[in-house]
């Protein structure tokens, strides 16, 4: 017999609350591997003592014996796309049926902007584990990338799916141009962000990650992850909500507490208005400041009900906070306000922003911060929660693998090793200078506690001979994404970074010495992957960033040139108890 489910049958089931079973089935899936191990030994062992073991398995509330229904999947039953338009609208809808897909053993981090592109997500998604695209200045990479004229037309392919009418075609009337830029012509911007900005503007952002997420999963159904930084707080929102509509399914954040995030994620999985807070310096303990993020105003006729799936709630990802403190870990998973599925817990020796050394500051001859017993997590605590994590930082080995399924984690999170492989969004020039120099023994990396206006210090690259951001750049700041929100003297909010120009950041109340030593990360980062901007003494140069394991890259190598992710992964997975799936 033969069974089919209608349109209106589908839209019931993907509305359907989460059933006891599932909620019961996830928290298996969400326990630590030695955990779920143990306690399926032990219910083995009650099924044999009880003479049980040889009765077929059934489902709850299901008769012995009885024949398992069909497989069901709603979501493949719902036609999506408006009738009579010429693009075919995708939204990732929530299924019933809870995600009980293997937590992956390895994540592959999330790094600067676009270096975790699209191409590398997929090439590890579709490997058996998590890739993840970097979202921090998501929407920059994007309108760059169309003024360059999408050689290969992946956006504009990406774009065609996006289930908001009308925002692709004034993207593409606005930024695409067919025979890229003038060669040297500078890129057109986006206007920078602030607590509250137009709806177009954050069109361009929502439409940016869908399409980065859709790329990285396209023609597989395996986990994709999408990395956010807490501290770049203004875009987060419509960030999330466009990835969500791409189906994303893991986020990743760090470089703060996003302890409001769970509660964004819930709100956003239903299209409610979403809001968390806005740090502002100089904001007294009695004044609250907000960002708000409303999906409904970016439907016509305001609401995704109107859309092409009439307001179906989306898939609501799992939540993994990026921490270097069990103490951290202990607050987010106790008051976050929303569900949390687990941790990334990071050292200080991995790439990009680290988490500053607690206690007393203390700096090599250098001028590098100094880590002690006090920066080393607790992993006991964090096993306590009992909650999946994944180590990060100096793990990217096969004995890095097997010290942490030791330690009881599910895996390790790696970035270095991911970010110099064929797929990554580097430059080629800029991969094969540095893996050249690996090979030579002629790279250093030095943890720069002043380089970040965040305050937090970074990880830099250092090759003789190599260009690199320096002292020497002349300062503007016409991307802001690490301006930070201030309240000046009248109680009106003002926008700030310390890497602005000096006279600038001075005359906003800002002190003239956290002018020094900074760099402009959000342009030498889209240098990094091809796309810096064209001044008048130049292009923008690049700075790049990687663990501190980058040095001892050359064994791995062994007189290669060049590598892939599925090469990393085998190298990772060698010798651990684990198979790529």
């Amino acid at each position: 017999m033969e069974l089919t489910i209608t349109e209106q049958g589908g839209e019931l089931l993907v509305r359907a609350p989460e059933t006891v079973q599932e909620q019961f089935a996830a928290g298996f899936i969400s326990l630590p591997p030695a955990q779920r191990r143990a306690l399926a030994e032990g219910i083995e062992a009650w099924m044999s003592a009880a003479g049980l073991d040889a009765v077929p398995a059934a489902m709850f509330f299901e008769a012995a014996g009885a024949e398992s229904p069909a497989s069901i999947n709603p979501s493949n039953a719902i036609t999506t796309g408006a009738a009579g338009q010429p693009r075919t609208n995708t939204m990732h809808l929530s299924n019933s049926a809870t995600d009980t897909r293997p937590l992956p053993v390895i994540i592959q981090g999330g790094m600067g902007v676009g270096v975790s592109n699209w191409p590398l997500a997929r090439a590890v998604s579709l490997s058996g584990q998590l890739g993840v695209v970097s979202g921090t200045g998501m929407d920059a990479v994007f309108v760059r990338r169309l003024q360059d004229g999408d050689p290969d037309g992946h956006l504009r392919r990406a774009m065609d799916h996006f289930p908001i009418p009308g925002v692709s075609e004034h993207a593409l009337h606005r930024y695409f141009l067919p025979d890229g830029r003038a060669r040297g012509a500078p890129y057109k911007g986006l206007p920078l962000y602030k607590q509250n900005v137009s709806v177009a503007r954050q069109h361009v952002t929502i439409l940016a990650n869908f399409v980065a997420i859709w790329l990285a999963r396209e023609g597989h159904d395996n986990p994709v992850g999408i990395n956010l930084l807490t501290k770049v707080q203004m875009p987060n929102l419509a960030s999330l909500y466009g990835a969500m509509l791409a189906g994303v399914d893991y986020v990743l954040m760090g470089a703060g507490i996003p302890r409001e995030i769970p509660g964004a994620l819930d709100a956003l999985a239903e299209h409610r208005p979403a809001r968390i807070r806005l740090d502002v310096d100089g904001a007294s303990s009695a004044d609250a400041y907000y960002l708000d993020f409303d999906p409904s105003i970016h439907w016509p006729d305001h609401g995704p009900d109107h859309g092409p799936d009439h307001g179906a709630p989306l898939k609501r990802p799992r939540f993994l906070p990026i921490i270097s403190a069990s103490s951290l870990a202990t607050t987010l998973a106790r008051k976050a306000t929303g569900r949390v599925d687990g941790f990334v817990v990071e050292g200080p020796t991995a790439g990009g922003h680290n988490a500053p050394p607690r206690g007393e500051p203390r700096f090599t001859d250098d001028g590098e911060p100094v880590y002690g017993e006090r920066d080393v997590v607790d992993l006991e605590k964090i096993r306590e929660l009992g909650l999946p994590f994944w180590l990060a930082g100096g793990r990217g080995s096969p004995e890095g693998m097997r010290a942490a399924l030791a330690a009881g984690a599910a895996g390790i999170q790696v970035g270095t090793l991911f970010a110099y492989c064929d797929e990554s969004g580097l430059t080629p020039e800029i991969r094969a200078r540095i893996l050249a120099a690996v090979s030579a023994g002629r790279v250093r990396v030095r943890t720069d506690p002043r380089a970040s206006s965040t305050g937090y210090p970074f990880k830099v690259v250092e090759v003789d001979g190599m260009p690199r951001q320096n002292d020497t750049r002349v300062r503007v700041c016409d991307i802001g994404y690490l301006r930070t929100a201030y309240r000046d003297a009248d109680g009106k909010l003002g926008y700030r970074c310390s890497a602005e120009p000096v006279d600038a950041y001075v005359k906003k109340g800002g002190d003239v010495a956290d002018t020094v030593g900074r760099r402009c990360l959000c342009n030498a980062l889209l240098s990094n992957i091809g796309l810096p901007q064209e001044r008048d003494e130049g292009a923008e140069l690049p700075l790049i960033t990687s663990g501190d394991d980058l040095v001892s890259l050359g064994g791995f190598l062994a007189g290669r040139s060049g590598y892939s992710a599925a090469d990393v992964i085998a190298h990772l997975l060698a010798g651990a108890s684990v198979t790529a799936a």
